[in-house]
């Protein structure tokens, strides 16, 4: 057991139970417990197999390669479209976890051998995203911003990516453009 967990439980306000409930499974599965990223991780042979987190509605166990995990009782749930290698399990009671104990298990125990057997997620590259028309056009009409787009790192690409396409009206897209021209081409990331 890590003493930042166990401080991490201690100052849970929603979800202590069903933290606990988790930690307990997770534990019992012989990983080990960290505390990575302001949450509970744990590891194999210091590979990431799972997390447990807590949002507005639900508690999860993220699985960081839940891609390729068998999904057929429906259980593993893809965040966003955007998010291409992990999954979550997700859980609303204390009650829901105990009936799941054993698929939950049988999970981490799947996750483990994924690991073990050194799987990876094949990711999709920057250039088979989606690419917003305005944004598009810009590059071709600057030359310079596509140079300076094309210097960022992938992560950064897919941020502006990402962030111009979640615009609905052509008219918002625009805006964002150009908004963060400057930035591009002064190589910062969109939150930089």
């Amino acid at each position: 057991m890590n003493a930042k967990v166990d401080q991490f439980l201690n100052r849970a306000e929603q979800w202590k139970q069903e933290f606990e409930a988790l930690r307990a499974t997770v534990v019992a599965c012989g990983l080990d417990e960290d505390f990575k990223w302001g949450q509970p991780c744990y590891t194999w042979n210091k590979a990431n197999i799972v997390l447990i987190h807590g949002f507005k509605d639900y508690c999860a166990l993220l699985f960081f390669k839940g891609a390729l995990l068998d999904n057929s009782s429906g259980l593993l749930t893809q965040q966003t479209d955007n998010v291409q290698s992990a999954r979550q399990m997700r859980f609303s009671t204390t009650t829901e976890i105990i009936a799941l104990k054993q698929q939950i298990k049988s999970c981490i125990f799947e996750a483990i051998e994924v690991e073990k057997a050194g799987l990876k997620v094949v990711l999709k590259k920057t250039e088979d995203f989606e690419v917003a028309e305005e944004f598009r056009q810009k590059m071709e009409a600057l030359p310079a911003l596509k140079i300076a787009f094309e210097a960022l790192t992938p992560g950064r690409q897919r941020a502006y990516l990402f962030h111009f396409l979640a615009a609905k009206q052509a008219k918002t897209r625009a805006a964002r453009v150009e908004k963060y021209i400057p930035q591009i081409l002064n190589g910062k990331g969109l939150n930089d």
